[in-house]
């Protein structure tokens, strides 16, 4: 059975041969427009050649001319844009152009000279006389153009679109999955931590002195904590004011409770005062804890935790920092995904959990803020005041 880790590995995969695809079909198309646009563009010219020569052929014309086949021809020219202009660029003739009411000297002035630089001019030489033809590219050579563009806009809107509309149904199908998960667990666990709370409470009354119960009802108080943090993934959080350092500390607390003591966990606050902001502690306090032990496990049960609190403007920051294994840039964003997960055992859904706790319980922020192989990560969590 393949990891989840794989499977995301075959997924990126899978969309980048997708896009390689995808790329491959705008060139080839693109090529071969142009390819059929150059095409057309010569056509043109030979065109444009033929009615130059019926021009030519209708102004020196004699009785033995078809003056009839030879206006045939001049007048067929429906679609190429074209003008005729002396040796000294005085404008003779033209077709296929919308001239204005007004300024129409100007504006015929304006369109040689960008016919110029357009497509070289043709000559018609006359008897005693030499005329000059230029012209420009046709509605529909001018579209063929235009059309690569505005395909690979198209194609790219479309897989835009695609891949939000993907992304946000993907999205949506597993947060009912952890949801739903969240819920069954919070509801198994029920049952048999209710049966313990009462069995502590008949051995508190049997032997009040053994301290070994008044722990043990502090580990059982525990999995209700967890069971009811477990209930509230998908509902809408209580949020009340309370202060920051207390829940932080409490978070701490119970970690360097539990943890070696080659791990030291300090927390950092810049201000003696204490900060308060709009939270559901028992989540937050999941969140800090989740980040603790993920870093005890990338130090390998050695070495240093630090928890720094600043304010900056109207948010509070925390930094949680660890001397651990570090993470690689380019898992920056993917640690947080639902299943992803660098341990042998675990399912990958404590950071995915956080990210929604932090992100959207409390309308913050939480992201990898630095992190260097061997030396250790940076988590940061950004909340309003």
């Amino acid at each position: 059975m393949l990891s989840f880790n794989k499977i995301q590995e075959l997924s990126r995969h899978f969309k980048l041969v997708f896009i390689v695809i995808g790329a491959a079909i705008v060139i080839v198309s693109t090529l071969f427009t142009n390819n059929l646009a150059k095409s057309l563009a010569l056509e043109e010219r030979k065109k444009i050649e033929l009615w130059a020569e019926a021009t030519r052929q209708f102004i020196v014309a004699d009785e033995t001319s078809d003056i009839d086949f030879i206006l045939k021809i001049i007048e067929g020219n429906t679609t190429i844009p074209v003008i005729i202009v002396d040796k000294n660029d005085v404008l003779i003739q033209s077709r296929n152009f919308k001239k204005p009411i007004s300024n129409g000297d100007k504006f015929s002035k304006k369109e040689i000279a960008r016919l110029k630089s357009k497509n070289p001019p043709i000559e018609v030489k006359l008897d005693d006389d030499i005329q000059y033809i230029y012209y420009d590219d046709s509605l529909l050579l001018k579209k063929l153009y235009y059309y690569p563009y505005i395909q690979l806009g198209v194609i790219s809107v479309f897989l835009l679109i695609a891949f939000l509309a993907f992304s946000s149904t993907k999205k949506a199908e597993q947060n009912r999955v952890w949801v739903g998960l969240s819920k069954e667990t919070a509801h198994q666990l029920g049952t048999p931590i209710s049966s313990l709370l009462a069995w502590v409470d008949i051995l508190k009354t049997r032997h009040n002195e053994d301290k070994l119960i008044g722990e043990m009802a502090k580990d059982v108080n525990r999995l209700r904590i967890i069971a009811e943090r477990f209930s509230k993934i998908g509902s809408s959080p209580d949020l009340q004011i309370v202060s920051l350092n207390e829940a932080l500390e409490n978070a701490v607390n119970y970690i360097n409770n539990r943890s070696s003591q080659k791990i030291a966990i300090q927390c950092h606050f810049h201000d003696e005062n204490p900060l308060f902001v709009k939270l559901n502690i028992p989540l937050f306090e999941w969140v800090i804890e989740n980040l603790c032990k993920n870093a005890i496990d990338a130090m390998d049960g050695i070495g240093k935790i630090d928890i720094s609190v600043t304010e900056k403007e109207k948010e509070v920051i925390i930094d949680v920092k660890d001397t651990g294994k570090g993470i690689e840039k380019n898992k920056f964003k993917t640690i947080f995904t639902p299943g992803f997960t660098t341990k042998k055992r675990g399912w990958g859904l404590g950071l995915s959990l956080a990210k929604r706790i932090i992100e959207e319980y409390h309308g913050g922020k939480i992201f990898v803020k630095q992190s260097e192989l061997q030396v250790g990560t940076i988590f940061r969590i950004c909340l309003k005041m």
